[in-house]
């Protein structure tokens, strides 16, 4: 992939195999950030285990105490008293099964945070196949499937995130904005990582960090000293 004279100038400041502590590593990210938009800066983390065994799975769900900048688009599958209360606590979408039509029907894909009520999902489980793929499934482990709404709702934005492993064992989570400064993303990053750390799965051998990396939409990666984080 061809890169422009911005990309390469900004990359010259990240030492090429150098392992940065936390701080300096969210400094370069924000340094390198090469776009004219706000763009946001991700973490990717390796780890040692093998996604394809059940008992080494990590997933979960962690609220970032600055959020991440971006405007979240609730869907709530709910009836009744629950779809009002989903409704009062700012959910942008409620419905049922004239949602589960509309997805079908109309390939709607206007949200990014599906919650279910427990009751629901014999009806939501029809979707699996479309929600499976783009990681939009309602998960008990991610808060997501809870018959308390309101909760779900107010967490989601707030800022709460949901991490899990894909098939080469990476996570791939937003932490925030590069306008947000170090302090914020640093608060974040290490709030994702504590979480990450206390999910580590019983059956996981050997190293658990194989390699951190944070990076801006558009900018280079800058490599973090695994043994430097902390729970």
């Amino acid at each position: 992939m061809k890169r422009g004279k911005k990309y390469a100038e900004k990359a010259k400041l990240i030492e090429k195999g150098k392992l940065y502590d936390v701080t300096e590593a969210i400094d370069l990210v924000q340094k390198t950030s090469v776009a004219k938009f706000d763009e946001t800066v991700e973490a990717h983390v390796r780890l040692g285990v093998d996604s394809r065994h059940a008992d080494q799975q990590v997933r979960g769900a962690v609220v970032l105490p600055h959020g991440t900048g971006k405007k979240v688009r609730v869907l709530v599958f709910a009836k009744g008293e629950k779809a009002a209360e989903a409704e009062q606590a700012g959910a942008d979408y409620v419905g049922a099964e004239d949602m589960i039509a509309k997805i079908q029907g109309e390939n709607w894909f206007e949200f990014d945070v599906v919650v279910a009520t427990p009751d629901m999902m014999g009806v939501v489980g029809r979707l699996g196949r479309v929600l499976g793929p783009k990681g939009l499934m309602p998960n008990p482990k991610a808060g997501t499937v809870t018959a308390d709404v309101s909760k779900a709702i107010a967490d989601i934005k707030a800022g709460k995130i949901e991490y899990r492993l894909d098939k080469t064992n990476i996570i791939h989570v937003p932490l925030g904005k590069v306008s947000f400064g170090t302090e914020k993303l640093q608060d974040n990053f290490q709030t994702l990582m504590s979480a990450v750390i206390k999910a580590k799965p019983a059956a996981a051998k050997g190293t658990y960090l194989r390699s951190v990396t944070v990076v801006c939409t558009m900018g280079p990666g800058v490599r973090v000293n695994p043994l430097k984080i902390s729970e």
